[in-house]
C-alpha cells in the first residue's frame, strides 16, 4: 500500500511504511583535508540496508490500513486521560497516600478515601469502594448483588446468560449449601438475546415483575457470541426498566468496559457497577483488587458484604506498595485501554481477512476490550492459544493446556504470560473448549504485542 502523509502517520513515526527510503545515519569520516586554520573531514555516506519489517506481510498491511482508526482511539485516550488527571488533582493526591496500612487499617492516612473519591468522580458515581481485598471481578460483582438482593427477591439478567463464573453465585449451576443467591431464596430469570445478538428490546419492555428487585446488565460479551453493549444501549435499557418499575435497581457488570467510551454506566442511571483492577482500570500494573461504584447507600451495603455489617468501608489493611500501584495503574488505564482497543482492531482486521468470523467486526465502534474469533475446531483453539503464549514476556516456554478451572462450566484454555497472575489487561487469550470453538482476546500493553502474536498465529493455523 502506498504511503500517504497524514496526521496518523505523523503520530506513529516508529512504524514508517516500507516504501520510504531509510533515514540517513551518521557517516564514516574519510581522510582529512588540511587547511591553515581549520581541519575538515569529507564524509562518506553509504546507507546500510533497510531493516526487515518486524511484522509479517498480512499484519503489516493491516497496520497500514488502520492508522486512521488508531488516531480516533488516541483522541478517546486524551479525553479520558484528562478526566482522570482532573480527578487526581481534585483529590489532592500526594505521595503520602501511598503509605498503606496494616492490621485493622484504621491509621491508613487518607489514601483509601482519596482512591474511592477518584473512582467515584471518574465513573460519575456518588460513591466508590476500591479495595485490594476484592480478589476478582466476580467477587466484586457478587458483593454488589448482595447489596441489593434479599430472600424473596428476583434477579433479572437482561443480556442473556451471564459469564460462567457467576453461574454458581446465582445458583444456576452446582447449587449447594455454599451460599449462592438461590440458597438464600433469591430467584433468577434471564431474557435471551435477540436474533442479532443484541438486547431483545420488545421482551425487555414487558419483563419486570413485582418481585423483580434487581436487573443485571453484563456490558461485555463474556463467553457468548454477542455484541458488547454500548453506553447508549445500557442507558436505554435502564430507562425501559425504570419505566416499568422505578424501584428496580440496576447492576452493571462493567468488566472490560472501563474507558472504552467517554462515559460510564452510572452516568446513564446505573445504581451500581463493579469490576476488577487486574482488568482495564488497573492499567496493567495493579497487582490485585476490584471496585464497586454507584449510589452511596448501595456502595456501603456492598462494603458490608466484603467486610461485615457495622465495619463497612472503615477497615482493611493495604500494604503501601499496593496502594501506589493501584493509584498509578488507574492513572495509566485510559492509555493502556486505548492500546488494547487498537490490538482488538488489528486482530479483527487480520483474522477476518483470513476468512474467520470475528466479533466485533473490523472497524466498528468498540464497547469493551474483548475481541472474539470463531475458529471452528478444538485444534485451532489450542494452536492459537499456544501462539499467544509463545509471544508473551513471561512463561513463553510454557505450552498451555486445557483443563477444568474453578468457576467455569467447561474445559477452558488460558494463555496469559503476564507479570501479574491473571491480568487480562496485559495480554491474554482464553476460551471454553466447546462449540463453536471461539477464543476471546483481551488486553495488550501496546498494540504491537498483538501484531507479533498474529505473526505466530498465522504460522500456526
Amino acid at each position: 500500500m502506498a504511503a500517504s502523509p497524514s496526521s496518523a502517520t505523523a503520530a506513529y513515526p516508529a512504524l514508517l511504511r516500507t516504501q520510504r527510503a531509510p533515514l540517513p545515519l551518521p557517516c564514516a569520516a574519510s581522510a582529512p583535508r588540511r587547511h591553515p586554520r581549520l581541519a575538515t573531514r569529507a564524509l562518506s555516506c553509504a546507507a546500510p540496508p533497510h531493516p526487515a519489517h518486524p511484522f509479517v506481510p498480512e499484519v503489516a498491511e493491516a497496520v497500514d490500513s488502520l492508522y486512521g482508526e488508531f488516531r480516533k482511539i488516541d483522541d478517546l485516550v486524551a479525553y479520558n486521560s484528562a478526566r482522570v488527571l482532573k480527578a487526581f488533582q481534585n483529590a489532592r493526591v500526594g505521595s503520602h497516600y501511598f503509605g498503606g496500612s496494616t492490621g485493622y487499617g484504621h491509621d491508613e492516612g487518607g489514601g483509601r478515601e482519596a482512591l474511592d473519591q477518584i473512582f467515584a468522580e471518574v465513573f460519575g458515581a456518588e460513591s466508590a469502594l476500591v479495595r485490594a481485598q476484592f480478589f476478582s471481578g466476580t467477587h466484586a460483582i457478587t458483593c454488589a448483588l448482595w447489596a441489593f438482593l434479599r430472600p424473596g427477591d428476583e434477579l433479572l439478567a437482561v443480556a442473556g446468560a451471564p459469564y460462567d463464573t457467576l453461574e454458581e453465585v446465582l445458583g444456576i449451576r452446582n447449587s449447594s449449601t455454599l451460599g449462592s443467591l438461590k440458597d438464600f431464596g433469591v430467584s433468577y430469570r434471564e431474557i435471551p438475546l435477540a436474533a442479532d445478538g443484541g438486547l431483545d428490546w420488545s421482551a425487555l419492555a414487558i419483563a419486570l415483575r413485582p418481585q423483580t428487585k434487581c436487573a443485571l446488565i453484563q456490558r461485555s460479551c463474556g463467553y457468548s457470541w454477542r455484541r458488547s453493549l454500548s453506553i447508549e444501549e445500557i442507558g436505554r435499557a435502564i430507562q425501559i426498566i425504570k419505566m416499568q418499575k422505578p424501584d428496580c435497581l440496576v447492576m452493571v457488570d462493567n468488566c472490560y468496559g472501563e474507558f472504552v467510551e467517554s462515559m460510564e454506566p452510572p452516568m446513564v442511571g446505573a445504581d451500581l457497577i463493579a469490576g476488577s483492577l487486574i482488568k482495564n482500570p488497573g492499567g496493567t500494573i495493579a497487582p490485585c483488587g476490584g471496585y464497586v461504584a454507584g449510589g452511596k447507600r448501595w456502595v456501603e451495603a456492598a462494603a458490608a458484604r466484603l467486610s461485615a455489617p457495622g465495619l463497612g468501608i472503615d477497615c482493611g489493611s493495604t500494604p503501601g506498595d499496593i496502594m501506589r500501584l493501584i493509584f498509578q495503574g488507574f492513572f495509566l488505564s485510559p492509555q493502556t485501554v486505548g492500546e488494547a482497543i487498537k490490538g482488538g482492531l488489528l486482530i479483527a482486521e487480520v483474522m477476518a481477512s483470513k476468512g474467520y468470523k470475528v466479533q466485533p467486526l473490523p472497524r466498528v465502534p468498540r464497547h469493551d476490550t474483548v475481541q472474539a474469533v470463531q475458529l471452528g475446531s478444538r485444534e485451532r483453539v489450542l494452536a492459537f492459544c499456544e501462539a499467544v503464549q509463545r509471544s508473551c514476556p513471561i512463561g513463553s516456554y510454557i505450552k498451555p493446556t486445557a483443563g477444568t478451572t474453578a468457576g467455569y462450566a467447561s474445559e477452558v484454555i488460558f494463555a496469559d504470560g503476564t507479570f501479574v497472575d491473571g491480568s487480562t489487561s496485559e495480554l491474554s487469550c482464553d476460551g471454553p473448549l466447546r462449540e463453536p470453538f471461539t477464543i476471546f482476546c483481551q488486553g495488550g500493553t501496546h498494540w504491537t504485542q498483538w501484531a507479533f502474536v498474529l505473526g505466530e498465529v498465522l504460522r500456526s493455523i
